[in-house]
């Protein structure tokens, strides 16, 4: 069975509804996600927000099939992930999602176009020409056209970040999920990077879900969802840094609205 698709008519790129995420069991159980229902449309820049222990991290694991919810439901496109074997899951993650993480995770004796073509060349893609076009447009948008021969050892950690963001998106993925990618960069870098999530959404029409904690990389997004407490309390539209500031500081010590 493929799961080569793209994103749905309705729009959107992946959701969870009801997801209630427990850890441990008895006295010692923690509710990382509370019957949280979110959806994250194609073609946008959404950014995952809340104070520590809040869930967001586990909504995106969630969302993106590397965790198994408690009950409810997780989505990309039209199909659930729940209903998938551990064969078909692992399919779809190759085929439909893109990840890209704080540490890059980069395979050291592969040069930088080796690395950004890896996901295709494990699955087994013939390298044809739209193919080529795509990776191609990709090198550009990151930047990364004189440094194509190089080994991640001779890169800096910013550029070393491009290539994982540029091998994320290589196999033309429905949806992106980037957990904290800024969070080893200095800022510089990482407002580069930012800029470049940014651009494949706009130039190439993809779909990124970000979770970070810094307003400053919020502020990229197009929308932003906040979680407190495992539930989602809030979103709001083209943010600024300013604006998702001041909701954060609207969050206590417990992470609960005051």
């Amino acid at each position: 069975m493929s799961t080569t698709t793209v994103t749905t008519s309705t729009g959107t790129a992946a959701r969870v509804a009801d997801a209630v995420k427990v850890y441990g069991s008895g006295d010692t159980a923690v509710r990382a996600l509370d019957g949280v229902s979110v959806t994250f449309p194609a073609g946008r820049f959404t950014a995952i927000m809340g104070p520590s222990g809040s869930g967001k991290s586990t909504l995106m694991h969630c969302a993106a099939g590397l965790d198994t919810l408690t009950s409810g439901a997780a989505f990309i496109g039209d199909t659930e992930l729940g209903r998938l074997d551990d064969r078909r899951l692992t399919l779809l993650r190759r085929d439909r999602v893109g990840f890209v993480f704080q540490a890059f995770n980069l395979v050291p004796t592969l040069t930088v176009a080796e690395n950004i073509t890896l996901p295709m060349d494990l699955a087994g893609r013939r390298a044809d020409a739209a193919s080529a076009e795509w990776t191609d447009a990709l090198v550009d948008i990151v930047g990364l056209r004189d440094r194509l021969h190089h080994l991640p050892a001779e890169l800096s950690g910013g550029q070393q970040q491009r290539v994982a963001v540029a091998r994320a998106f290589a196999g033309r993925p429905d949806v992106v999920f980037a957990d904290e990618p800024t969070g080893n960069l200095d800022s510089r870098s990482g407002e580069e990077v930012l800029g470049l999530l940014g651009r494949a959404v706009r130039r190439m029409d993809r779909t990124v879900v970000m979770v970070t904690h810094d307003p400053v990389a919020a502020a990229h997004a197009d929308e932003v969802v906040f979680l407190a407490d495992g539930r989602l309390v809030d979103r709001m539209e083209s943010p600024t840094a300013e604006r998702v500031l001041d909701r954060m500081k609207a969050f206590d010590g417990k992470g609960a609205p005051s």
